[in-house]
């Protein structure tokens, strides 16, 4: 299952906050695609994600300050 989150036009810290909340909602091994806009949060959600044991599938900018990521939930997580 792949959940699609986007938080575009959202400042940092609330990409992350909205990422952990719709992470909970996913089982292991489902993804949870975010596209965001906060360049802050470029690196706050890659970290985060391998900090809670979840998997970075692919991270790609996607217009001049835009970027999508896609993270899949690990079973710590």
């Amino acid at each position: 299952m792949k959940k699609h989150l986007q938080v575009i036009g959202m400042v940092c810290p609330f990409p992350l906050v909205e990422a952990e909340s719709a992470m909970h909602e996913l089982a292991p091994g489902h993804e949870l695609i975010i596209d965001f806009d906060c360049t802050q949060a470029t690196e706050s959600l890659p970290r985060w994600a391998v900090k809670n044991g979840h998997q970075v599938v692919s991270f790609e900018q996607t217009d001049d300050a835009q970027w999508q990521i896609t993270i899949r939930k690990g079973a710590a997580g």
